[in-house]
């Protein structure tokens, strides 16, 4: 990349495929900017560009690719294989690492047992941020795997009632969807997933509480 392309880049300020970070804080925060890329639409990571889009360069290029490395390869489970480029500027480096959405989703991070904290440690973007997925997202992404068994789904008297709460609220949570047919989270969450899968509802992730809507 050419420093009149990264400008150009830079403009464009931060978004659901690219973001700007200052310098390498720790892998483990790197992998999961990265695998949020690669769980969703791929992206690009600049590093040495502040929030300001002001080009602050990184302090050495070889240490922060070595980490680059280390949070793609080690700390995103499958590992991920970004592109790592380079664009100087006034005696300093950019790093612009990108990552191509990946066709072996979802990836995990790789952690021990106690800094899970109970989480699916599967990280997805939303806007123009990096968030942990919910368990029902996790397994659309396990669905979008090319390996997944093939999606079987029945519209019954269930799936009728809450087409029918659709079209009076717009949209619904699995706690709400539980709650109407008196049946556990688990069993509605299952139900709601092989819609999105159907292609019939669509997810919407929120930091506080995923809720779906009609697709169309």
């Amino acid at each position: 990349m050419k420093l009149n392309d990264l400008k150009l880049l830079i403009e464009e300020g931060e978004g659901f495929e690219l973001e700007f970070k200052r310098k390498v804080s720790t892998p483990i925060k790197v992998a999961k900017t990265l695998m949020s890329f690669a769980n969703t639409k791929g992206g690009i990571v600049l590093f040495g560009v502040d929030d300001d889009r002001s080009i602050v360069g990184v302090n050495s290029e070889k240490e922060e690719m070595e980490m680059i490395q280390t949070a793609a390869s080690f700390y995103c489970d499958p590992p991920l294989d970004p592109i790592i480029d380079t664009v100087p500027y006034k005696g300093r480096d950019v790093v612009v690492v990108t990552v191509e959405e990946s066709d072996q989703k979802p990836h995990y991070l790789n952690v021990d047992d106690e800094e899970k904290n109970g989480g699916t440690r599967v990280y997805i973007r939303v806007n123009d941020k990096t968030v942990e997925a919910s368990k029902e997202v996790v397994h659309i992404l396990q669905a979008e795997n090319p390996n997944a068994p093939p999606l079987r789904i029945v519209i019954g008297d269930s799936e009728r009632r809450l087409f029918d709460y659709l079209d009076a609220h717009e949209r619904i949570t699995v706690k709400q969807f539980s709650t109407m047919l008196n049946i556990s989270n688990r069993r509605a969450s299952r139900s709601l997933i092989q819609l999105v899968r159907a292609g019939v509802l669509r997810i919407h992730t929120h930091e506080k509480e995923d809720f779906y809507t009609r697709a169309f």
